[in-house]
């Protein structure tokens, strides 16, 4: 496809990039070099094979090494740590290991995002919501949610703190709230009503006129606005579309150009919600938004990077092309026999926001974790990770596919499922 010759999007090599494992190899030896005290990664056994209850008790051992420097004086200490639970949060799944400790790793995290300068906020976030997948949606990942949402809006909004805090927040809120909000909907209504506060703020004032963004703005309201369209996905979407589509369009002239593809993913998103509800579904000046879809997907423009250039070309080439007449060109994920068909934007931001929290560790989930495989409709792992005995995975899969709370959140996110995930 033509997705897989331009290499992918936001890291998703296509089949002739570089393989996930070897992406992980270098994030896990990233994370080995983060911090000797800290490290994930097996280093203790000098590269002899050792049983798998022994390395199990090693990676144990260290992650509780972390946990207890996230209650370091020193920020570099507290720093190190973050990075090696991310290492490992990202691309192992410790749910047996985390849900004694959850309670303990939440109020560090907690402190951390409190107290903490920028670096250490941002990091703290990006383990907020890789603990949330970690505990796979069901009550205790709710009531991890419950402690953390309001100080991950608090930074986000917060006009003084570190943009890259704020902009890691942002993506943190989404994914937290995507995977562990209520189905009564009030922090998903809030985090909902934070997230536009933040990215409403590029929109033009009333005489059309889009404001200058201060540095590092256009990361920021990117991030705010594809976690809000993340949890869109699990809105009635007609009031938010008619609402949102004419102020999104205008931001297609903004100067940053990953800030316009955020705006024509989520304008593309939002009309195929329109779609789903009323078939007949139309938004008003749609010729004009077709105009500059076209001038995006044809842009030569000699100011812009080349690299840039090509990036916009081809994905405003796909929002025209499904605006125009519903076409999408689908893409296919594959992991260990299995693979998931990325056929809507739907499915496509849901993926997305999933890679951007786990990183390469995203096939590694999507193998093994249950919450993933019942978002993407692939039902149970067909083999065991080595790091989990059988007996351990069906507790977990057991207890969160008995929990009311996953099974709310299970029917609010069905649409996303595919009808064709398949073994290869």
């Amino acid at each position: 496809s033509h997705r897989q010759r331009q290499g992918g999007r936001n890291g998703v090599k296509g089949e002739s990039g570089a393989s996930d494992d070897e992406l992980a190899s270098d994030v896990l030896s990233h994370y080995s070099s983060a911090s000797e005290s800290a490290s994930v990664v097996d280093e203790a056994t000098g590269g002899e094979p050792v049983d798998e209850q022994t390395a199990q008790e090693e990676t144990e051992d260290k992650l509780k090494q972390c946990i207890d420097n996230l209650m370091d004086k020193s920020a570099k200490t507290r720093l190190a740590a973050l990075d090696s639970l991310g290492g490992a949060f990202s691309s192992k799944l410790l749910y047996d290991f985390l849900i004694e400790r959850r309670l303990t790793v939440s109020d560090c995290l907690e402190r951390s995002l409190r107290k903490g300068g920028g670096e250490e906020q941002a990091a703290a976030a990006t383990v907020c919501a890789q603990l949330c997948v970690q505990l796979g949606g069901g009550d205790e990942g709710e009531e991890g949610f419950k402690i953390l949402r309001p100080v991950l809006s608090a930074i986000m909004i917060d006009g003084c703190a570190s943009v890259s805090a704020r902009q890691s927040c942002a993506r943190a809120l989404g994914m937290c709230c995507y995977v562990s909000a209520a189905e009564d909907g009030e922090d998903l209504v809030k985090s909902m009503s934070h997230l536009e506060s933040v990215f409403t703020m590029s929109y033009p004032n009333r005489e059309g006129t889009l404001p200058t963004p201060n540095a590092g703005a256009p990361g920021l309201h990117s991030a705010a606005l594809h976690a809000w369209a993340l949890l869109v996905t699990l809105c009635p979407a007609s009031r938010l579309t008619v609402l949102h589509l004419p102020k999104l369009q205008a931001c297609l002239e903004s100067s940053d150009v990953n800030y316009r593809i955020a705006v024509g993913e989520t304008i593309a998103l939002l009309v195929e919600l329109g779609r789903d509800i009323d078939r007949e579904f139309e938004f008003e000046d749609s010729d004009t938004l077709c105009e500059c879809l076209k001038g995006l997907a044809t842009d030569g423009n000699k100011h812009r990077a080349k690299n840039d250039r090509r990036k916009q070309r081809t994905i405003f080439r796909e929002v025209l092309h499904y605006i125009e007449n519903e076409d999408f060109s689908e893409e296919k994920i594959r992991f260990g026999v299995e693979g998931i068909y990325i056929d809507s934007w739907m499915r496509r931001r849901v993926y997305d926001a999933f890679k951007e929290v786990l990183e390469s560790g995203v096939r590694h989930h999507l193998q093994f974790n249950p919450l993933l495989r019942d978002i993407f409709g692939l039902g149970p792992p067909l083999i065991l990770d080595s790091s989990v005995k059988s007996s351990k995975i069906s507790r977990f899969e057991k207890h969160l596919f008995n929990s009311a709370a996953f099974k709310a959140r299970t029917k609010l996110r069905n649409k996303v499922r595919d009808k064709r995930a398949d073994v290869m």
